[in-house]
């Protein structure tokens, strides 16, 4: 995304730097008076302004657009990582208990006793 921003950033130094060598250019090329010089640099500057205003705000709302598009990709990663911590903590649970299970059942075993008969918490 730097990079685009970068692109643009150029682009428009560029554009405006074209349009007032461009128009400095005309200015002492044509055969004018003053005053009308005057008004066609005027003209130019706010033609650039405006059109320096409109690329800036398309910059700004692709920029908008970027950020939204980051932060619904950022929240789903984080959906998707509490959903597989909370699957992997419950496959953690089942496993322990029947660890626990087998342990006890061993344990009842290796003393001698009917796993039907004894109970395996007093064990």
């Amino acid at each position: 995304m730097s990079d685009n921003g970068s692109e643009t950033g150029a682009f428009l130094a560029g554009f405006v730097i074209g349009g007032l060598v461009g128009a400095a250019v005309a200015l002492i090329m044509a055969p004018q008076s003053g005053e009308e010089s005057r008004r066609l640099v005027r003209e130019k500057a706010y033609e650039l302004r405006d059109r320096a205003e409109d690329a800036a705000e398309d910059t700004r709302k692709r920029v908008e657009m970027a950020a939204e598009d980051a932060r619904k990709r950022a929240e789903d990663a984080a959906d998707r990582g509490r959903k597989t911590f909370e699957e992997q903590r419950d496959r953690l649970k089942d496993a322990v208990e029947e660890g626990k299970k087998a342990a006890t059942r061993k344990r009842v075993e290796l003393m001698g006793g009917d796993s039907g008969t004894e109970d395996p918490a007093g064990a």
